[in-house]
């Protein structure tokens, strides 16, 4: 006797909802699984950043360097733009000789161990050994894990959750801004600046744990090198490779390569190692007709985004200077941490992220562009510069308020979720189809180009006087937003070239 069939559960278009969910509950652990990851591991960076510049620029007494303000600036700068440049040898990496999975594994390891030198090695060589630790492993992190968020995206083939799904994961990028500086500036306000280096090791551990943890949960495309190097090729890479320390060893033994010209170095190789991607992607062979238009029109916005990046990593440059020589963060008798008045910044970005992201799937296909995104928050970003010229001059010579650059730390900060998350989004949808990873990689150098730039402004506000500079700053990035909004539509065209 035949047994009664067993219900269909496919629904009329054809799909099986069981398989839906299952498909729904796999995406949204392997998203939240890599957000955590990046929540801890910007935590100890941003946590480390947060009070780096002070470390720099406080007197010896107070647990500081006592460094000049231009070449402290000049070293946060390099020191920030050189951690997003590595990023491309990471990218490279992860196409051609170990999966993105592993890159993402080793170099959480790295990081993890740069902190750990920060917080037990004193002086100017403690400093330079976990720094350069940390600027390794987050190049061989940062392109990955961001791959990796675009691999489990991909299983959902409606993009309209795309800019809302890199929108959440940015939220967990400023949930770690926001924690690290809070923890690791209370730390150095009460202990010390070591004691807030172990906290950032902390952090840092905590992400590798996290990572080690989800890695079975991955996508197979995380566990495949795309591009392998072929074997006969890779002592020639080992030989170039050495051929480069020489070269850096020999700069510094020369006096060419200094603290002061540090953030000058790091921006041209950053504008270089763009030119060249830009080049290479656009002459290969294998990129299409309409691979090379969006790339074409992606261009004007990697350069307003690095702009961007510029003025708003000045929070660790030119901000910082301004924050200790203008700032009084005597509240009665207990003084404000000075790490906290950044952390507005990445606080505001948190608070507004998902109120945004709603919004933007809300609208749907009437959402405007990535170009008018990106627009806005220039506008934004200029319109709060415009607010502290204004202040600047109305306070004179007198100490700002606490409050009032508090305000300005809000304004600029929440500007962020008009680009960081679009470029993201952008560079994982319109990249070429043999460029992908590396296509993360060279969106990642906006932020090179930008905290580089952030150097090099730091040492301009050295120079110049307050009302100039501001004014400077402001005009720039209102006049790049409005002629974004200008030359939307063709540009708009082009980033769309032969997707649906």
């Amino acid at each position: 006797m035949t047994g009664t069939p067993a219900p269909s559960t496919a629904r009329r278009d054809g799909t099986d909802p069981t398989s839906a969910d299952a498909n729904g509950r796999s995406l949204r652990r392997g998203l939240w699984s890599m957000a955590f990851t990046e929540l801890w591991e910007r935590y100890s960076f941003y946590g480390l950043q947060g009070i780096l510049s002070f470390y720099l620029l406080y007197e010896v007494a107070d647990g500081g360097l006592a460094l000049d303000p231009a070449v402290a600036s000049g070293i946060v700068g390099a020191y920030g733009g050189a951690v997003y440049l590595s990023q491309l040898l990471g990218a490279w990496m992860g196409e051609r000789l170990a999966s993105p999975r592993n890159m993402v594994l080793y170099g959480a390891a790295v990081i993890t161990a740069g902190h750990v030198v920060l917080a037990f090695a004193p002086g100017l060589a403690g400093l330079g050994a976990g720094l350069v630790c940390i600027v390794l492993g987050t190049g061989a992190l940062k392109t990955n894990i961001t791959s990796i968020v675009g691999f489990v995206l991909d299983q959902n083939p409606d993009e309209r959750y795309r800019d809302a799904g890199f929108s959440y994961f940015y939220m967990a990028i400023n949930i770690g801004a926001v924690l690290g500086p809070l923890t690791t500036g209370l730390a150095q306000n009460e202990l010390g600046f070591h004691y807030g280096f172990g906290l950032a090791a902390i952090g840092m551990t905590g992400a590798l744990v996290q990572y080690v943890v989800s890695m079975r949960h991955l996508p197979e495309r995380a566990r495949i090198v795309n591009n392998p190097l072929p074997a006969r090729r890779r002592p020639l890479l080992a030989v170039g490779a050495l051929g480069f320390l020489l070269v850096v060893g020999a700069a510094v033994a020369a006096g060419l390569l200094r603290a002061e010209n540090l953030s000058t170095v790091v921006t041209v190789s950053a504008l270089v190692a763009a030119a060249t991607y830009f080049l290479t992607m656009t002459t290969s062979k294998t990129v299409t007709r309409d691979e090379r238009r969006r790339i074409l029109g992606y261009l004007p916005l990697f350069l307003a985004s690095g702009v961007y990046f510029g003025f708003l990593f000045q929070k660790f440059t030119a901000i910082s200077i301004l924050i200790t020589e203008r700032i009084d963060l005597h509240i009665g008798g207990w003084t404000f941490p000075v790490a906290w008045i950044t952390t507005v910044s990445p606080l505001a970005a948190v608070l507004i992220t998902p109120l945004i992201a709603r919004m933007w799937s809300r609208l749907g296909e009437r959402q405007p562009g990535p170009v008018t995104k990106v627009a806005v928050g220039l506008v934004q970003i200029g319109c709060a510069y415009l607010f502290l010229l204004v202040l600047s001059e109305a306070t004179g010579n007198a100490e700002i308020p606490l409050f009032l650059i508090l305000v300005f730390m809000m304004a600029a900060g929440s500007s962020e979720v008009f680009v960081g998350p679009i470029g993201l989004s952008l560079a994982t949808r319109i990249g070429p189809e043999a460029f992908r990873s590396q296509m993360v990689g060279l969106n990642f150098l906006t932020l090179a180009l930008g905290s580089s730039l952030a150097g090099l402004l730091g040492q301009l506000f050295t120079a110049i006087d307050n009302a100039s500079y501001f004014t400077i700053t402001a005009v720039i990035g209102i006049g790049i937003g409005l002629t974004l909004l200008a030359t939307r539509k063709p540009l708009q065209r082009l980033l769309h070239a032969g997707l649906a």
